[in-house]
């Protein structure tokens, strides 16, 4: 039996936390209890509904995801930019389905029709009420683990962006939305963060 609940932040962060009380979800279950319009994550055996993003989220992820497909197609590439939602597979196993707002894989071979099966190359999380304490914890350890090369907390409440270079952590930065910021898998691409918002950011994102 599956149902459908509440899109809003608020709820969303309540029923979570009801879901964190068990360890021992899998794949199976997430896709019995939820109704194909309920986003929904599973994190070492543990439900995390996702919350429908809002204005801001929205044109931050289309305007970052637009600029790397421009750049990977101007430069000939051959890695391939996704969105949500689609899933990731980040152990191949059934406790763990995740799905980052913006992931790049450069290999081709973890690419199938209905998900990508390992880790991508780079990880863009732009954060809500209802995802930060994953996304600054538990995700971005399950990312590093994994193999992911490159992860960005994009904050629009902080208006900061953390880039983390696993490969090589001395690289690693903080930025504010004005400035330019580069990408480690993309040396000749940066952009600005500010310039995506489309003006100020609103007090209840």
């Amino acid at each position: 039996m599956s149902f459908l609940v509440p899109a809003g932040e608020d709820e969303v962060i309540k029923i979570n936390m009801a879901f964190a009380e068990r360890n021992d979800y899998t794949i199976q279950d997430v896709d019995a209890l939820f109704e194909d319009e309920q986003r929904a994550e599973l994190i070492d055996g543990r439900i995390c509904l996702l919350a429908s993003p809002r204005l801001t989220h929205q044109r931050i992820q289309t305007a970052l995801g637009v600029s790397l497909i421009e750049h990977i197609r101007l430069q000939n590439g051959a890695c391939q930019v996704f969105m949500v939602p689609m899933d990731v597979y980040l152990n191949q196993d059934n406790k763990t389905r995740v799905q980052p707002d913006i992931f790049v894989i450069c290999d081709p071979h973890k690419i199938r029709e209905d998900a990508c099966y390992g880790a991508p190359d780079l990880v863009i999380e732009i954060i809500s009420k209802s995802t930060k304490k994953n996304d600054y914890g538990v995700k971005m350890l399950k990312y590093r683990t994994a193999g992911v090369r490159e992860y960005w907390i994009i904050d629009p409440y902080l208006k900061t962006v953390l880039v983390f270079c696993f490969e090589d952590e001395r690289e690693n930065c903080s930025y504010s939305f004005d400035e330019e910021i580069p990408f480690h898998l993309f040396p000749n691409l940066s952009v600005r963060i500010a310039d995506m918002v489309g003006g100020d950011i609103p007090a209840d994102i």
